[in-house]
């Protein structure tokens, strides 16, 4: 069983430094609007590209730039620039799902990663688009039996891709589901004018909804569920069948989520592919991972249609789930090297010895921590306050451009 690259999401570099200080092997991410997730994330730009090749390089770290929006012709000249400024960056792989955007790709040599939007579900598909590139995503309604049929076929009919390695295939793991078909959505476009396909989904499937009979005017509330909203997808438990079942990338959503959201799912799906790994993997360890999993934003948790359990696994709530929440404090002042001290200014609310911070930053990352020790105002202290100044000990560097949370439970959690 060969051992699964975890695929991180990046929408910024405060998120794509957690994703790479938590153990990715790869990241993806969207430069400007040609891609799924233009509004959601604050995404990067042309001249971000040498620095993500750098800081993902430096890891060993693959980099896969997302243009895999629905593209019209006032289009083509930014994706021809685009792809050929990825490919000088040395970015590794384009995402895609337009055959122009492919075309483009090859055209300049770089490899091709079919998206999820083109929805495969069959390896008749698979053996077409091995003609263009090495990397398939699969559609995200496919059982794991299904999946398994598929890259067993690729192993035994040595289906290769333009680089004459075997087609390697990457499925969905963890995060938010879309009530469409592998994403492909019309609701935002017809209701606000607003494209899911070219990465301005407003999500107004999110939303509770009330039925209403025109004949007769009977309102009917849908017990309490928002029916077009599903739960998260989670595979964690069992990611041992998800491995058997032949992938090669395990992808995790999130490109619209904050940092400590992907320093928490990296770190937890990194542990668990590495103890599967080790022969390591077991309930207990699914336990805690879930547990942690749960502190960050959450719709709740199903497995999809990996199972082929009962649908209808819809939301309960609106917005998250999860057991905690951040409360800003306040910003970072400066880092005495020598002595390995943080100096942060308090803006609001109130932090003391115990609690857990977390700091972000576009080069700190997410960073979590619990004080054990601070100086509020150049005095051993307790507690600080709006106004303070506090300094404690690190052992990372901060910046000015560093934000501090205090991390405080929510209605969510069971304690």
């Amino acid at each position: 069983m060969q051992k699964i690259e975890l695929m991180a999401p990046a929408g910024n570099f405060e998120s794509m430094q957690a994703a790479l200080d938590n153990g990715c092997d790869s990241i993806y991410f969207g430069v400007e609007q040609l891609n799924m997730r233009a509004r959601a994330s604050i995404n990067f730009t042309l001249d971000d590209l040498e620095e993500i090749s750098k800081r993902c390089s430096e890891k060993n770290v693959r980099t896969y730039l997302t243009l895999n929006t629905i593209i019209y012709d006032h289009d083509l000249s930014i994706v021809k620039t685009l792809i050929k400024r990825a490919k000088e960056a040395n970015i590794t792989a384009v995402i895609a799902m337009d055959q122009a955007v492919i075309a483009m790709a090859r055209e300049q040599q770089m490899e091709v990663h079919i998206s999820t939007q083109i929805n495969i579900t069959n390896i008749e598909t698979v053996k077409f688009y091995a003609l263009f590139a090495d990397t398939i995503v699969l559609s995200r309604e496919l059982s794991l039996r299904q999946v398994k049929k598929i890259t067993e076929t690729i192993e035994k009919e040595q289906i290769k891709g333009p680089s004459g390695r075997l087609i390697e295939i990457e499925i969905f793991g963890h995060g938010a589901l879309c009530m469409a078909v592998s994403g492909k959505c019309y609701m935002s476009l017809h209701s606000h004018n607003s494209s899911a396909n070219r990465g301005a989904c407003k999500q107004n499937c999110r939303k509770k909804y009330t039925v209403i009979d025109q004949e007769t005017g009977f309102e009917m509330e849908l017990d309490n569920e928002y029916i077009m909203s599903p739960k998260d997808l989670c595979t964690i438990d069992f990611l041992d069948q998800v491995a058997d079942a032949g992938i090669k990338v395990l992808k995790i959503e999130g490109r619209g989520r904050a940092p400590e959201y992907v320093a928490k799912v990296i770190k937890c799906y990194r542990d668990a592919i590495d103890s599967l790994a080790n022969g390591t993997y077991d309930k207990e360890k699914v336990i805690s991972w879930m547990q942690e999993l749960e502190k960050v934003y959450n719709r709740g948790f199903w497995n999809g249609y990996y199972l082929g359990q009962k649908l209808g696994e819809w939301s309960k709530e609106s917005g998250s789930n999860a057991t905690q929440k951040k409360v800003y404090l306040g910003k970072g002042e400066h880092y005495f090297d020598k002595a390995k001290i943080g100096q942060f200014k308090i803006d609001a609310y109130d932090v003391a010895l115990g609690d857990t911070i977390l700091i972000t930053g576009p080069t700190t990352g997410a960073r979590e921590m619990e004080i054990k020790q601070m100086f509020v105002n150049d005095a051993p202290a307790e507690k600080a306050t709006k106004g303070d100044e506090v300094t404690m000990k690190l052992d990372f560097k901060i910046r000015r451009s560093d934000k501090l949370y205090k991390i405080v439970k929510t209605e969510f959690a069971k304690n």
